[in-house]
């Protein structure tokens, strides 16, 4: 994670629509560089999910442009998985699957030297590492949630990308929330989808999205 990354967003003002009448993100323009974090907020339907979407290469805008940069060469969005971790809620696992065999499979699906060794450092990053070889269909949902923020942080990526990532969590998974937000935005940059005043304060930068049907005031 040494290496400098930048997230660009701009062209003719990144815009991504839901049919005719409804919009995901609307017409933003901004540009962020590590280290720090980010803090992505706004109401219901403003684009937060969106933008990581985006961002992370899984959804096209309708408009304008995202550059992903580290160490000055630029990652074309079918390519950003190699620099890019992304948490979030529409992630699932293989039930049937330990939580050690999901990361493993994952970690192989990448090409990792040591698919096993990344798996047991994510999994004791998050607190999960007593319960590695539990099937995820015995998981709580919190227990879900901190797999989630393992999974994006499995190859160590310059940039995290993180939706609601406290969602379900208690106090234990709040606290490595903390730790892997501080650990990572101290050399990389982190983005973090949130209202919780308290995943606000973890950020020192904010970006306000403010999402609106079309033909609606902006």
């Amino acid at each position: 994670m040494s290496e400098t990354a930048a997230i660009r967003v701009g062209g003719s003002k990144l815009t991504h629509r839901y049919g005719r009448r409804s919009t995901g993100v609307c017409e933003l323009d901004f540009e962020f560089s590590a280290p720090g974090a980010v803090a992505v907020t706004g109401p219901n339907g403003s684009g937060k999910s969106t933008l990581l979407r985006i961002l992370s290469g899984l959804l096209r805008p309708s408009s304008g442009s995202t550059t992903v940069s580290v160490g000055g060469r630029e990652h074309p969005p079918a390519n950003r998985r190699e620099v890019l971790g992304l948490a979030t809620p529409e992630l699932a696992f293989y039930e049937e699957f330990t939580a050690t065999e999901n990361l493993v499979f994952a970690a192989e699906a990448r090409g990792m030297a040591a698919p096993a060794l990344a798996a047991g450092a994510a999994l004791d990053r998050v607190g999960l590492s007593t319960r590695s070889s539990d099937r995820v269909a015995a998981f709580s949902s919190g227990m879900k949630q901190r797999l989630r923020l393992a999974f994006a942080l499995l190859h160590e990526p310059p940039i995290l990308l993180l939706d609601e990532p406290g969602s379900h969590l208690d106090e234990t998974g709040r606290e490595a929330v903390r730790d892997v937000v501080a650990r990572f935005a101290a050399r990389g940059l982190v983005l973090l989808a949130t209202n919780d005043p308290e995943e606000i304060q973890l950020a020192e930068r904010r970006l306000e999205l403010h999402g609106h049907r079309l033909g609606d005031p902006s």
